[in-house]
């Protein structure tokens, strides 16, 4: 029994993870055999202030490339 649990910055719309969840599901049936009945993915929406690379927190990020 798979389960994918996919993290993503909050914002994404219903429709956009219902492809998310899919096209991975689609996937691990083609690439691996699995029964698409028995797979489960699961999305969790984190705060940009929650989640952090390059050394900054992501809104911090995306600030900083604005006033670039």
């Amino acid at each position: 029994m798979p389960y994918v649990n996919v993290q993503i910055i909050k914002g994404a719309t219903r429709e956009q993870k219902a492809a998310v969840v899919k096209d991975i599901t689609d996937s691990l049936v083609r690439v691996l055999g699995k029964n698409p009945e028995h797979t489960h993915v699961v999305i969790q929406e984190i705060d940009e202030a929650d989640w952090g690379f390059a050394g900054m927190l992501t809104d911090d990020w995306k600030r900083q490339q604005r006033q670039s």
